[in-house]
Parts: C-alpha cells; sequence; structure tokens
C-alpha cells in the first residue's frame, strides 16, 4: 500500500527528526538508570538486531563499532581465531555435527541462568565458607539475568569491573531485559559480555551458537565487550547430562565452540563445574588450550579442582548471592589483562 503526503519542508523535517532523537535518547538514559522505563519481552526483544547479526541495533557509540564475525551468508574456507593463551589460531568452516535431540518440555527459561543448577550440588555448609568479595584477590564482577530484571547501573559499578548477562537459551528464548543489563554496563565504563544457557538436547551446537551470535552474543573488538561464553551446566529439566553420552556431549561442545570462533574470531569462554565436566564429558581435556574456563565452585578457595586440561580459571563464579545483584564472580588477572580480552579476544 503506498501513501500519499505533502512534501515535508527541510525546518519541519529537521524539527521532527530533533525530536525523534531527543526522545529516543531520553528513553534509552532512562531505561539504563535500571527500570524507570520497564522493558517488557517485547520491547527489549525488538533491540535485538534480526537474523544472523551479532550486534544490537542501537543509536551512539556501541553504533559504530565494527562487526567481528561473519554473516551466516559468508563462509570462508578458514579464518583465524585467538585462544585463551591469546594465540591466533586457523578455524577451519565448521561442518554440522549431529547430536541426538531428545527435546524437553521447557517451563522455566527465566529461572535458568548461570549457577541455577549449581548450588544444590554443594552443602549448605560448604555455601557459607564461600569468601566475600573484599578477600578476594582478583577484579570482581557479577553475572546477571532476567531474574535481576533492570538494573541501577550508576549505584553499583563503581563496586565492579566486568558483568556478563544471559542473551539466550536453547533456540527459543531472549533474555527479555537484555538492553539493560548489556548495555547498561557499557555506559557505566565497565567491561560487559553476555552468556548462552545451553540446552544440548534440543538442538545441534552450532545452531545454538548462531542463535547466540544472532541476538546479542557476538563479540567486538573495542576493549568493552568480552567473549561470549557457554554455560553448560546441570540439565534444569531432566538427566543432568541431557541423556547424551560423554562422546557425544563433547561432540556438541566442540560443535558451539567451533561455530562462534569462526564466526566471531575469538573462542568463546566456557563455564560449567569440575563435578558436571567430570561426569558429563568424562574430564575431556580437548578445550582448555582454545577456551577461557569459567569454574563454579562455592565451597572451595582459588576454584578448587579444575577440569582436565585447565592449568588456571580465568573467572570463579565463588557464590550464587552477595551484596551485589545476580552471582558472585571474579576474574584471575589485573585489570590490563581483562581489557586485553576485550580489545583482542
Amino acid at each position: 500500500m503506498s501513501l500519499t503526503r505533502e512534501p515535508v519542508s527541510p525546518t519541519r523535517r529537521s524539527g521532527r527528526l530533533w525530536l525523534r532523537r531527543r526522545a529516543a535518547a531520553t528513553a534509552a538514559a532512562l531505561a539504563l538508570a535500571g527500570g524507570t522505563i520497564a522493558l517488557g519481552p517485547t520491547a527489549a526483544q525488538a533491540m535485538i538486531a534480526p537474523g544472523g547479526g551479532s550486534h544490537l541495533a542501537l543509536s551512539g557509540p556501541a553504533a559504530s563499532r565494527p562487526a567481528v564475525g561473519h554473516p551466516a551468508t559468508s563462509s570462508p574456507a578458514v579464518v583465524w581465531a585467538r585462544t585463551v593463551s591469546g594465540r591466533e589460531v586457523r578455524v577451519p568452516r565448521p561442518r554440522f555435527t549431529p547430536t541426538p535431540v531428545h527435546p524437553e518440555k521447557i517451563t522455566h527459561p527465566l529461572l535458568d541462568f548461570m549457577g541455577s543448577t549449581v548450588a544444590a550440588h554443594f552443602s549448605a555448609r560448604a555455601a557459607r565458607l564461600a569468601p566475600s568479595t573484599a578477600s578476594v584477590p582478583q577484579l570482581p564482577g557479577i553475572d546477571i539475568s532476567a531474574y535481576q530484571g533492570n538494573i541501577n547501573w550508576g549505584s553499583i559499578a563503581r563496586y565492579i569491573d566486568f558483568s556478563y548477562a544471559k542473551a539466550t537459551e536453547g533456540t527459543y528464548y531472549t533474555n527479555p531485559y537484555f538492553y539493560n543489563q548489556y548495555e547498561g554496563p557499557y555506559y557505566a565504563g565497565l567491561i560487559r559480555g553476555a552468556y548462552h544457557f545451553a540446552i544440548p538436547n534440543n538442538s545441534s551446537g552450532k545452531t545454538q551458537a548462531d542463535y547466540f551470535i544472532a541476538h546479542g552474543g557476538g563479540w567486538s573488538a573495542d576493549g568493552k565487550t568480552l567473549p561470549g561464553a557457554l554455560d553448560i551446566e546441570y540439565n534444569p529439566y531432566g538427566s543432568e547430562c541431557y541423556y547424551l553420552t560423554q562422546s557425544q556431549m563433547v561432540s556438541w561442545i566442540w560443535s558451539f565452540v567451533h561455530e562462534y570462533a569462526y564466526r566471531e574470531h575469538a573462542y568463546p569462554v566456557i563455564y560449567s563445574t569440575t563435578d558436571w565436566w567430570k561426569t558429563c564429558t568424562g574430564n575431556n581435556g580437548g578445550f582448555g588450550n582454545y577456551d577461557p574456563l569459567w569454574i563454579a565452585n562455592y565451597s572451595a578457595s582459588n576454584g578448587g579442582p579444575l577440569p582436565r586440561g585447565w592449568g588456571f580459571y580465568t573467572f570463579w563464579q565463588y557464590a550464587d548471592h552477595g551484596s551485589l545483584p545476580g552471582d558472585q564472580d571474579v576474574f584471575n588477572g589485573a585489570y590490563t589483562q581483562l581489557k586485553t580480552i576485550a580489545t583482542k579476544g
């Protein structure tokens, strides 16, 4: 359908444009301040760039950041990606790796977050022994999800150096508060990242990596954005290993990792517990040369025993609650090292 309108004079056009920009800037500032304007699922998700893009549709500094990943339509035979050690390695074009699919009834994605299944595997006494931020000699941070809602970043930014927000789960869910939780830290001067809650028996690793990238999980070499994280933990809907064998689980994780590295030029962080990793992957040691480790352990100092293949952790989730919103984390290094990861992957 076409509409015929009278010509708009340059003066009227510029006036309307100024009003639209002023209104948009005011709305964004209120949303980032912590929920004066509450973004519901429709509004929040509308700010995610549709299909294949790895960045949010925004104005301001974020809009000018260069896209790092290859769009789905571009498929060079080999690309280079940076590993946990800072090496650049060749990543061949990923091939589809089928794994058994046993879709489960998904009933509470809003309640699935990094560590939501972990606390039950540590005793109540052990949880009380978790260190406070004051006793941890590393950079403090948090990870958050829709469970926390909109956050007033101005009130907490001075207490942390980084933040990760849940972006997606499976191929069916996006965080309705993601705009506030991802762009808020950026404008508050923090280094931020996004994570994906994996449901391996619902679809392939490659498919879920693509969904994650398309809905805010991509990486930008802007010094403010950390590589995306794969949250792989106990199944919140059934069998803790998602009805996959250890070999099938390892194949699924590689499928996700290769796709993300191929498209974003940086290997994703892997979040898990040592217990889950041993049980569900057979303590596979192949990922330690490529992916940064985010260990969850609420009962031991310094992250406790690590999965095979990793000699150190990059992030440690040491408590599922504390004085700050969400789970309590630390980065294992100096601020300059955190900044390097956000700049070079």
